[in-house]
């Protein structure tokens, strides 16, 4: 039932794996230049899940992109890291279920089955919006992760123990089941790996240092360290400093900064005291909520490089700025050189 495009829809399916163990690769071949495009597809596949939390589906190569997906776990089992275990098995799973929402309902069952699903095809139009209904047992299993009313049994319709899905709500259940499929992957062992690929490990490392997903500030002094800052958040201190206008993603930038290398927020917002059109109200409140003291209680980190680049941000490089890619891995590696000067002691 399961075309080659539908492989590389679903790698996690058991023809999948057939289709991978019959090309007979070894993990010693991996390092020569034929897999190259594989091993390409597999980095991108974990630079997907750790910049968007969501995996594409690159179709139009079923043989690049079927092996792609078992290289990708190997990697994310070689990162050592469960913040990107559990985002990667996130990020797959969403790929899955944007691709089960266009999916036939017959193809969707066959799917379901690998979960041992107890689930039928409702096929005569009798219940009206609802295309399957599904054991009650399946969908607690899958169900009671979720918090939105609609999801708890007792608001569900149901008939003889089966409980009534539409297409969208049996492709999200599914999504839980492959995000969990995923992470049990991921809890595995690897002893070797090809030096070529621990190369692009180290590299995935990098980005997820960049991107904060191993950023510690505690790992930072407890003091302010400005001769380590990069140029562009140089520029943008030295104009609050002087009472110049920041635009919008300007001041996100330099108080996402400041905040993470640990200025506090009392400092922050004391450094924009001098715009003309200070209101301390609305700025404590700014400040507080990307610190993660305010709203959701997510501390932001800054925009990326190239974001700032498109934005105008970015008015000169040096040499580090050629060799990384977010200004917090920019301060982290000119904080080993620099003589530390301290811009203010923090206040207890």
């Amino acid at each position: 039932m399961f075309t080659k495009s539908d492989l590389a829809k679903y790698p996690f399916i058991p023809e999948a794996s057939k289709f991978v163990k019959d090309l007979d690769i070894k993990i010693d071949e991996l390092a020569n230049p034929e897999y190259r495009s594989v091993l390409n597809r597999a980095q991108e596949r974990i630079e997907e899940a750790i910049q968007d939390a969501l995996v594409s589906r690159k179709l139009h190569n079923y043989g690049i992109e079927i092996p792609s997906f078992p290289i990708a776990i190997m990697m994310v089992v070689a990162l050592a890291n469960s913040y990107i275990k559990k985002r990667y098995a996130l990020a797959e799973a969403k790929g899955v279920y944007h691709q089960l929402e266009a999916e036939d309902s017959e193809k969707i069952i066959e799917i379901a089955k690998n979960f041992d699903w107890n689930i039928k095809l409702i096929e005569d139009g009798s219940t009206g919006i609802y295309d399957f209904s599904l054991h009650f047992t399946n969908f607690l299993k899958n169900g009671t992760v979720f918090r939105d009313e609609k999801w708890k049994l007792v608001n569900r319709v149901m008939l003889q123990g089966d409980v009534f899905l539409t297409k969208s709500e049996a492709s999200r259940l599914l999504q839980e089941e492959v995000q969990r499929y995923i992470e049990g992957k991921l809890n595995v062992k690897i002893d070797f790996l090809p030096p070529n690929i621990m190369e692009r490990v180290e590299q995935l490392k990098q980005l997820l240092i960049e991107k904060g997903g191993k950023f510690r500030s505690e790992s930072l002094p407890k003091t302010v360290v400005n001769a380590a800052f990069p140029p562009c958040i140089r520029e943008l201190y030295d104009n609050i400093k002087s009472g110049h206008h920041l635009s919008h993603i300007g001041r996100f930038a330099l108080t996402s900064f400041l905040i993470n290398i640990g200025m506090t927020v009392e400092t922050v917002v004391d450094l924009f005291r001098s715009f003309s059109d200070f209101d301390e109200r609305m700025t404590r409140y700014q400040v507080e909520h990307i610190a993660g003291e305010k709203g959701g209680r997510t501390k932001y980190i800054p925009p990326r490089c190239d974001t700032l680049r498109t934005h105008g941000v970015c008015v000169s490089t040096d040499n580090i700025c050629r060799r990384i890619h977010h200004p917090l891995a920019y301060y982290r590696r000119k904080l080993r050189s620099v003589k530390k000067v301290v811009i203010k002691p923090q206040k207890e």
